[in-house]
């Protein structure tokens, strides 16, 4: 909890000080946003890795159906980099390029999501 407090308060900090620099220099204030998302984005890739910890453990009650969870772990992967990268290009006014990675991380997504669903329709066939 007190990790949060801090990173919140890194993110507000960041976002006063961005607003400060737009006024005067924007360009200084995207790099200072640019920085703080960067920050950010590297404290919620060590809680992942945490995450990841505590699914391996729950690979032992898988039995064998490991493959979901790779699945999963991958398009929560593709999400978080697809959203962040999205949001620094909407900052800098790129909100052109910045629909074109949604629409590759969603694409990516569903790409990714393709074995789960041929496992889905494999078992309902075996059921007729």
């Amino acid at each position: 909890m007190q990790e949060l407090v801090k990173v919140a308060f890194l993110g507000i900090t960041g976002v006063l000080l961005a607003i400060q620099f737009k006024g005067q220099k924007p360009e200084y204030g995207t790099y200072v946003g640019l920085a703080v998302g960067i920050l950010v984005f590297g404290y919620a890739l060590r809680q992942v890795e945490a995450v990841a910890g505590q699914l391996g453990k729950l690979r032992i009650y898988l039995n064998g159906a490991e493959g979901y969870l790779t699945v999963l772990l991958k398009v929560i992967g593709i999400t978080y980099i697809c959203e962040f990268s999205a949001d620094v290009c909407k900052d800098a006014g790129y909100q052109t390029v910045a629909g074109q990675i949604e629409v590759l991380g969603k694409l990516s997504v569903m790409f990714a999501g393709l074995p789960v669903l041929f496992a889905v329709i494999e078992q309902i066939q075996s059921f007729m």
